[in-house]
């Protein structure tokens, strides 16, 4: 069995909060999810995008799965039928998701392809129609995460437009990525970096829509970048930062949550992982599969060099298993 934790947070009130993770591909699978509850509790948490298309003809446990250990979780999904939408809502309340998110920010080329992601901010009224469908399937809170503006369709009043449009479903979350998408030219890559960052429009939207939760996320990277921006919005979503410096959030839940524990030392994370590396290992995953996603929990510290080589080259290997992170562990704690 999978150790618990020895306090799990409860999911109520979980979607209206200061500090969440952004959702990333190809990053916040369930093995990054419980690495991050070994540092914070509290912090707001994303799957992956999974297409409403993937929920409806898919593998859902494989696509979905996760353990109470990753709550309060948020499914985010992408799509534009508001058919396959309303039963991928209906799927996140079976699996005991806390909340649904869809995303109108993504502007890579497959997206695109499927009429979702950024390009439907262009299409005010069909994400409305969408979420409207998946607040009629299902009692979770649902929310949109979307850009500034994506083309030339990236003036203010055009992304207050949206927002007003979508908010008279009854849709109160909406978290913004402070840049807008170029849907050619730029790869996702460089959509997250290249157009320039624009708070103070995020900051705007709330002071016209103070009734809803306005959320904040793009080119944040320290706590006390959070601390200004919630003088200003509801909440600030943290992406790449948390998974270069996942460590990053160990003072959070005391910063931000009024938590009663001290923070983690980073060994004891990696000790907290043990029992999950076993169990999964055990079934057959490769070590890698979990041991990518703490290749930088010792950034900025001394030996994180070899700790990341380590486990780097030895994760890989048949048969690897717990020994492996016990030994990097050591080697690091050497130092």
């Amino acid at each position: 069995m999978i150790a618990p934790l020895t306090s799990p947070v409860p999911s109520t009130a979980a979607i209206e909060v200061p500090l969440s993770v952004a959702p990333m591909m190809d990053r916040t699978d369930r093995h990054y999810r419980y690495v991050m509850r070994q540092i914070t509790r509290r912090t707001l948490l994303y799957t992956e995008m999974v297409t409403a298309q993937a929920i409806y003809h898919g593998d859902r446990d494989h696509l979905l799965g996760f353990t109470a250990d990753e709550k309060p979780l948020v499914l985010q999904v992408g799509g534009d039928d508001p058919r396959l939408l309303a039963e991928a809502a209906r799927a996140a309340v079976a699996y005991g998701y806390d909340a649904i998110n869809l995303n109108v920010g993504c502007p890579s080329d497959r997206v695109q392809n499927g009429n979702f992601g950024a390009c439907l901010m262009a299409q005010p009224q069909r994400v409305a129609d969408v979420i409207a469908a998946m607040m009629a399937a299902s009692p979770l809170p649902v929310s949109v995460k979307h850009r500034i503006g994506v083309d030339e369709l990236d003036s203010y009043d055009h992304m207050a437009q949206f927002v007003a449009t979508v908010a008279q479903t009854g849709c109160r979350h909406f978290t913004v990525h402070a840049r807008k998408a170029w849907l050619q030219g730029l790869s996702p890559k460089d959509n997250r970096t290249i157009p320039p960052l624009r708070y103070g429009e995020v900051h705007r939207l709330k002071q016209d829509f103070p009734q809803l939760w306005i959320e904040i996320n793009g080119g944040f990277t320290h706590l006390a970048q959070v601390t200004e921006q919630l003088t200003q919005v509801d909440g600030v979503m943290i992406g790449r930062a948390a998974y270069d410096n996942p460590y990053l959030f160990a003072t959070v839940d005391q910063q931000y949550f009024a938590g009663p524990s001290p923070p983690p030392s980073r060994q004891q994370v990696v000790e907290a992982m043990l029992p999950y590396i076993d169990h999964w290992t055990s079934q057959g995953l490769k070590l890698n599969k979990i041991t990518r996603h703490m290749l930088m929990l010792f950034t900025g510290q001394p030996g994180s060099r070899q700790w990341k080589r380590m486990l780097t080259e030895q994760s890989c290997k048949p048969g690897a298993g717990v020994e492996v992170v016990q030994r990097a562990l050591a080697a690091v704690m050497s130092y």
